[in-house]
């Protein structure tokens, strides 16, 4: 295996890795400790904080995905290949499960099991279908976070302060709902260590559709492509190849 890509796939297990043992413990710590339970706002700024964090760190080393969503918006708008990108998920997955596995072994099963180790769930009343739709939604909007500051050249160099406002500010809206997990392995990791895979479907198809229309639309209406534009030099008008916003 290339040098680089085995570094790319390590920064991704283990940025997954990190991001959901602090993810998904904040969930399972208001059930150890309900004094000092972080409540929802609390869980939001655990996953945003430390999704900036691990992104602002090692992006550089692979892009910072640790979604696999993200990962297939990215491969959507161009920007990765089709097995390098089925290899960042394998390793997503991994560092999820390892996530669920370690918050199981390290909390009793008092303060674990309420929550499934922080696994998404519907709230009551919702229908797996319109669940995908939250999570499809949700998803766009960490997506054009994504596109807008970390894929896109012309984006504000910010690390991953945008992308980890995306998240908590979903979680704000949508975890009450859905969990908000805008991420099939955020999903997957708990509800393997935890057998509890009730509406898999939902945190499987909802954020992978969000993901690829996000992906979709970006690459369509806003990524740059070159077009001709006349460009006059003194009396002569010539076609100038330039680069261009989509529109």
């Amino acid at each position: 295996m290339d040098r680089r890509l085995g570094a790319s796939l390590a920064a991704e297990g283990l940025g997954t890795f990190l991001f959901f043992v602090v993810g998904a413990g904040s969930i399972v710590v208001g059930t150890f400790a309900p004094d000092a339970a972080p409540g929802l706002v609390g869980v939001a700024l655990a996953h945003g904080l430390v999704l900036a964090v691990l992104v602002s760190s090692l992006g550089a080393i692979s892009g910072g995905h640790f979604n696999p969503a993200v990962t297939f918006a990215v491969w959507v708008g161009g920007r990765i290949g089709a097995t390098t990108g089925a290899l960042y998920i394998g390793a997503q997955l991994i560092g999820s499960v390892l996530a669920g596995l370690v918050l199981r072994a390290v909390f009793p099963e008092a303060a674990w099991a309420p929550s499934h180790i922080g696994t998404p769930g519907l709230a009551s009343g919702l229908s797996p279908a319109t669940g995908i739709g939250i999570e499809a939604i949700l998803t766009v909007l960490l997506v054009l976070a994504v596109f807008g500051t970390a894929v896109d050249r012309r984006g504000p160099r910010i690390g991953g302060l945008a992308i980890g406002l995306a998240v908590a500010a979903d979680i704000l809206v949508g975890g009450p709902l859905t969990g908000a997990a805008m991420n099939p392995a955020r999903w997957f990791g708990p509800a393997v260590a935890s057998g509890f895979l009730d509406n898999w479907i939902v945190w499987i198809v909802g954020p992978l559709l969000g993901a690829g229309a996000a992906a979709a639309v970006y690459r369509s209406l806003f990524a740059e492509r070159p077009v001709e534009e006349p460009e006059t030099l003194g009396d002569v008008v010539v076609a100038a190849s330039v680069t261009r916003r989509g529109r």
